[in-house]
């Protein structure tokens, strides 16, 4: 008997509410107290492909899915047996082979299958009567003759079948669904609860033995939040004071927007779909030197667009705008919906030329938070474009969080333009800078022995800071041009200026690297003293951590260095790391092992043992626990493939 630690999946054809399904169970579970991980895959088309939800329960904090489920719902017979089309290069064998020992099975009677054919006696399989079901609760308020109206119900059945397997109380569950319905729709959810109910109590009915699967409610149970990763991107642009935000539609960076415009006008934001990425990314430019908060969000076709107008941003020192780039399959249109960390090279090198830009690539939830929240204060204060990479993962998968705090939650919009940063120049023009004009224009003063003071966007300050300013501010008026330009903004080839402008762009990485909080740039997990270091960046976090505490309840020594900060890189902080680990593995969703390519740049470390995985999915604990044992052991890291689906 196993108690409240279970994996539950719902798989069926797109647009058949799997996923309303899904996050009603994790609600419903994460309410309750206990800790949820859940996370979707879906066909990148919109409707009728096979996807499946998968919902992993447990009491202590969980990251990560584990390749076996314990109970399916089966809403049409692909989800059970597959496309059954293997002459062609199979896209999909079904889950049977995907449900632990004594797994449950619920299916729609109404499906052409006999669980004989499954292979797997040890299942327990409960054909239930989806449409029957409906029509029942419909009788009981007097429409019984419209079930097919409310066939999109099969998966409120399915879920309530389920509940009677694992035991779990439907009021919970209830509850949740009502709070989805409310007002004119409350009659929808009540029907809803109803079929839940009547599938609990056909399956309860049909019980011959006790399920080993078992799911109980905490009696007092915490506070807890659950949330999806674009959710927390989205909340920490509203807490860093964002107030402009630019898209074009592209899976999966829209959700983020998309929860920015339901929630604009209660946080004074302006979100605006554009005609392109291009114009996305030149509006937020815009924005930023008109002094507003500025974002935009993309995947890597949309970024691709946007590659001339980071530069743009360098170049004037534009003060951001923050960018978070979901990663997905690639190249091209690639894998629209699947997972991969593979931009991470592209996101590095995205314009001609040398030029200062951040990126930042959170592991987690909490990370997201403080990294995007981070990112404006840094794009201000630095005055240059911050991209915060993220992917398909941290974007969909909907986690239980303890609380969601800043760290550093203090604003640093850096040094702007108040009217007393008046910057003296000989009126002979000797120097670096030459004078153009009288001396009278609206940027100049004389001090009446000859000298001329003016406002100089680009002043060759000490720090490499100059004081920024933007339109409509008395005397702080500037000229801005992606040509080379002199402290006053006007275009130069001139060999002295060149140098000293790109010396003056580039030394702002410095001084930020020393700002950034270590833990901010990268993070040692675990024992110091570990037989084996695994290196990784971004979403993986979550599935090494879970791995890793797997191989420590069979006495495995194993730490991990998560790198966070990729531009400026934290060479001192990685290589410190490195030269002291054991053995070294690389982790990452990519073919090519980018993060190890960078290291090896930046280092001169190389890391032989690589795992890496790059099917569109992400690593599962599983996968990662076999693969680091076989390392752990003496043998070599091989490539990981996902059971083809």
């Amino acid at each position: 008997m196993q108690k409240n630690r279970l994996s539950w999946m719902i798989g069926g054809p797109q647009g058949s509410g799997i996923n309303a399904s899904a996050e009603v169970f994790a609600k419903a579970c994460s309410r309750a107290g206990l800790r949820v991980f859940a996370n979707i895959e879906y066909h990148s088309n919109i409707m009728g492909k096979h996807s499946f939800y998968r919902v992993r329960v447990d009491e202590d904090p969980i990251h990560s899915y584990r390749d076996k489920a314990d109970i399916l719902v089966a809403l049409d017979h692909e989800t059970l047996a597959g496309d059954g089309d293997h002459r062609r290069w199979p896209t999909h064998y079904g889950h049977i082979d995907d449900l632990s020992e004594g797994a449950g099975v619920i299916y729609d009677s109404a499906i052409d299958f006999d669980p004989s054919s499954s292979g797997r006696p040890d299942l327990k399989f409960f054909a239930v009567p989806f449409m029957d079901i409906i029509k029942a609760a419909l009788e009981e308020i007097g429409k019984g003759d419209q079930a097919r109206r409310y066939e999109v119900m099969k998966n409120t059945v399915g879920l309530g079948a389920s509940l009677a397997l694992c035991d779990y109380p439907i009021d919970l569950v209830a509850d949740v669904i009502l709070g989805q319905f409310k007002g004119k729709r409350s009659e929808v959810g009540n029907l809803n609860v109803r079929a839940a109910r009547l599938a609990m109590e056909h399956v309860k009915a049909n019980l011959t033995e006790e399920f080993p699967y078992k799911l109980q409610p905490h009696r007092k149970p915490e506070a807890r939040l659950l949330a999806k990763g674009y959710e927390v991107h989205a909340i920490a642009k509203l807490k860093a004071g964002c107030h402009f935000q630019t898209y074009y539609p592209i899976s999966p960076a829209t959700d983020e927007s998309v929860y920015l415009e339901k929630n604009q006008r209660e946080f004074n934001l302006l979100v605006v779909q554009c005609e392109d990425e291009i114009s996305s990314i030149n509006m937020a430019v815009g924005a930023a030197h008109m002094g507003v908060r500025s974002a935009t969000a993309t995947s890597g076709p949309g970024f691709a667009l946007m590659v001339e107008g980071i530069g743009f941003a360098s170049i004037t020192e534009a003060p951001g705008p923050v960018l978070v780039m979901y990663q997905r399959g690639g190249p091209s249109t690639g894998l629209p919906t699947r997972q991969e960390q593979g931009d991470l090279l592209f996101v590095l090198h995205p314009a001609q030329g040398d030029f200062p830009h951040v990126v930042i690539a959170p592991g987690d939830l909490n990370d997201a938070y403080q990294d995007t929240f981070s990112a404006f204060n840094w794009a201000e204060r630095y005055q240059l474009p911050v991209i915060v990479l993220s992917d398909k993962k941290l974007a969909a998968s909907y986690v239980t969080l303890d609380e969601l705090e800043l760290t550093y939650p203090e604003i640093d919009r850096g040094k702007t333009f108040t009217g007393a940063e008046w910057t003296p120049y000989s009126a002979n023009g000797e120097g670096l800078v030459r004078m153009h004009g009288n001396g009278h224009d609206g940027n100049r003063a004389g001090d009446g022995h000859g000298d001329v003071k003016e406002y100089l966007r680009y002043a060759l300050t000490e720090d490499g800071i100059s004081p920024r300013s933007r339109p409509g501010v008395t005397g702080g008026r500037f000229w801005s041009t992606t040509d080379e330009h002199d402290p006053d903004g006007h275009i130069t080839e001139g060999v002295e200026m060149r140098m000293a402008m790109m010396e003056k762009r580039m030394g702002k990485l410095a001084l930020l690297l020393k700002a950034i909080p270590a833990e901010q740039r990268c993070k040692l997990w675990g024992p110091a003293d570990a037989d084996l270091t695994v290196v990784g960046w971004g979403s993986t976090k979550g599935t090494i951590q879970d791995a890793i505490a797997v191989l420590a309840e069979q006495g495995k020594t194993v730490n991990y260095l998560q790198v966070r900060l990729m531009k400026p890189f934290p060479v001192d902080d990685v290589t410190a790391a490195l030269r002291t680990a054991k053995k070294l593995v690389l982790v990452e969703e990519n073919y090519s092992g980018q993060l190890g390519s960078l290291i090896r740049e930046q280092t001169g470390v190389k890391i032989d043992q690589r795992i890496l995985k790059f099917d569109g999915r992400p690593f599962s604990e599983d996968e990662l626990v076999r693969e680091l044992s076989k390392v752990f052991a003496g043998g070599t890291a091989e490539p990981v493939v996902t059971h083809v689906r």
